[in-house]
């Protein structure tokens, strides 16, 4: 039970938080449900079509870089490492995954040369992946990744951080 309830606050915490050059402000987790083996499986397909969600203004994404496309061929590149194929047809596992972003969040930090107190805009996003098993339609594994995001960040810049999110992810892919 308690790994459901997991799967059920990751999954809410998309809403909420994102993925500099660098990628020391992303944080990954991933955890699989204890009663199952992964190395059991050995196909997955597609659940639903993968979207970024809560980007209406396309703040996140730089001009001409698709997250959604970038997203979905790293988890089959790790999933393929994993020695999964993706099949059509009769897969062990089905695979979603969902980003949100929330431009409006702020932090409160000191202002320089003074004792008061402001708010800076901090904007989060997260990626939330979930594999489930059809046969019982319940989680088996869910990873996780948040962070910050910066609107002036470049196409290369926001593939290296997903690759980081992703590779790091499906590290605990057991």
């Amino acid at each position: 039970m308690k790994f459901h309830a997991l799967v059920l606050s990751l999954f809410m915490a998309v809403s909420l938080f994102g993925c500099a050059t660098a990628t020391q402000d992303i944080r990954v987790d991933a955890e699989t449900d204890p009663r199952v083996n992964l190395a059991g499986y050995k196909t997955y397909a597609w659940l639903v079509s993968a979207e970024i969600i809560n980007d209406p203004d396309g703040n996140w994404e730089p001009p001409g870089f698709d997250a959604d496309a970038e997203l979905r061929f790293l988890i089959n590149q790790e999933l393929r490492d994993q020695g999964m194929q993706e099949v059509t047809t009769r897969p062990d596992l089905l695979i979603a995954f969902a980003a949100g972003i929330n431009m409006e969040i702020f932090e409160i930090v000191m202002k320089p040369d003074s004792e008061m107190y402001t708010l800076k805009d901090a904007p989060k996003g997260a990626l939330l992946v979930i594999v489930i098993d059809p046969a019982t339609r319940n989680p088996v594994w869910v990873g996780s990744a948040y962070g910050d995001v910066k609107t002036d960040r470049t196409s290369e810049e926001v593939g290296k951080r997903l690759s980081y999110a992703v590779k790091t992810m499906f590290n605990k892919f057991r």
